[in-house]
């Protein structure tokens, strides 16, 4: 099921080559619906409704009807279970909350503002991709933050149960009817119907991260999120069956997603592919796992964990399971990965729907520098000075020789004229 290796440079090949090679393409599809959308606003935005969703829009915004309307169809116990998950999402970011600060000295005052970002556009997929937890996940550090108004994005032909479930839960009323490049344009710049905002977040198929790409600048987003990832360290005494679990738990989102194990034990490995064979068969999307397993799963026989971890901080993987029996002593050693799951009863999914850390999470190795969406995702911060005129004179000096250095003349005279001097 997945291929064993004896080194890791062959995984790392085809790991370096699994970025879609049609996203070119659709920057270039992507550039033109921004310049259209630019031009034309709504008139643009209404004919790509109907070009690519069937759907001839009269009005832009869904009305409290409409969103009541869906909402009962939402089974009650999946909106019990997403209370519980969004108490556990705020219970977790609510800690991540900065404050404002200052710094006092005589006749010098120095602060920090943290401010919330006032309009910020979330941006939720329909059909088979729309996850109400990422609705969870993404308006719920940006409500902590104090984000006045949050939007949501999604097209107008499948807006589901589940969806206005999780909006509601998370105080989202303005549902804004569009989906692709057309609505991240829309969002970015203004139209006739809606307000440009000042960030996009939110999951979208490949033009939709296009269109982010392209905007960027003009507003900020959160990411270009690539496929899914899951690397999973364990040693010998590791369950087989948990690990064939897991990793085919990522494995079902796409066939561009990557599903990896590193181990020092061989005898494991072939007791994971038994495994995956077994459970494979009973999964509703087992030719999607398949096929990704096939293309960018793997398995890499390691001399030790420790050289597993080594290998681990090259990939930065989104999600990492450490499945080894002291995983709390390999978590300092674990430089880079956007999550990481301690122990065989901490699987990933817990943190995709359920513990409360964000499952917004740093794609394609970005983990070496990118991290996880959070409350500071949606701040923004703002510095302050005052000096008195005495604490000035003090360092007057110093800064006008530091600006004539770089040849700043009128840096200098800045200072210089406000005790008397010119800059002749």
């Amino acid at each position: 099921m997945i291929n064993i290796y004896d080194s890791a440079d062959e995984l790392l090949d085809k790991l370096k080559s699994r970025i879609d090679n049609k996203f070119d393409d659709a920057l270039n599809i992507a550039r033109d619906i921004i310049a259209d959308v630019r031009e034309n606003g709504d008139n643009a935005v209404r004919r790509y409704a109907s070009k690519f969703d069937g759907v001839e829009l009269a009005e832009f915004w869904m009305s409290e009807t409409e969103i009541n309307n869906i909402y009962k169809k939402c089974e009650p116990e999946l909106v019990r279970i997403m209370e519980k998950a969004a108490r556990n999402i705020e219970d977790y970011h609510r800690v991540q909350v900065q404050n404002s600060g200052i710094i006092t000295q005589e006749g010098a005052i120095l602060g920090q503002r943290v401010l919330p970002l006032e309009r910020v556009a979330l941006y939720v997929p329909g059909g088979t991709a729309a996850y109400p937890s990422s609705v969870l996940m993404n308006a719920i550090p940006a409500r902590i933050a104090g984000v006045r108004e949050i939007i949501m994005l999604t097209p107008p032909n499948n807006i589901t149960p589940e969806i206005i479930a999780a909006a509601r839960i998370c105080g989202i009323s303005m549902i804004y009817k569009s989906g692709g490049a057309q609505a991240v344009a829309a969002a970015a710049y203004g139209t006739e119907s809606l307000a440009r905002v000042d960030k996009i977040v939110g999951p979208g198929n490949i033009y939709v991260a296009a269109a982010k790409k392209l905007v960027y600048g003009d507003v900020d987003i959160d990411m270009i999120a690539g496929p899914s990832e899951i690397l999973i360290i364990a040693d010998a005494q590791a369950n087989a069956g948990y690990i064939a679990a897991d990793l085919m738990s990522q494995a079902e989102h796409d066939i561009l997603a990557s599903a990896i194990l590193l181990t020092d034990s061989r005898e494991l490995a072939e007791r994971v592919n038994i495994e995956l064979q077994s459970q494979l068969k009973n999964l509703s999307r087992h030719e999607i796992i398949a096929q990704s397993l096939e293309n960018y799963g793997g398995c890499v026989i390691c001399e030790s964990v420790a050289q597993a971890v080594e290998i681990a901080n090259i990939i930065a993987p989104e999600h990492l399971e450490l499945a080894v029996a002291e995983p709390f002593e390999l978590l300092d050693s674990v430089r880079n990965a956007g999550s990481v799951f301690l122990g065989e009863y901490s699987p990933e999914p817990l943190g995709d729907y359920f513990a409360g850390s964000n499952h917004v999470l740093p794609t394609n190795g970005t983990a070496r520098f990118a991290s996880p969406l959070g409350v500071d995702s949606f701040v923004k911060k703002s510095s302050y000075i005052y000096y008195s005129r005495g604490k000035l004179r003090e360092c007057a000096g110093d800064i006008i020789k530091f600006a004539e250095s770089e040849g700043l003349t009128a840096h200098a005279n800045s200072v210089r004229v406000r005790f008397g001097g010119t800059n002749d």
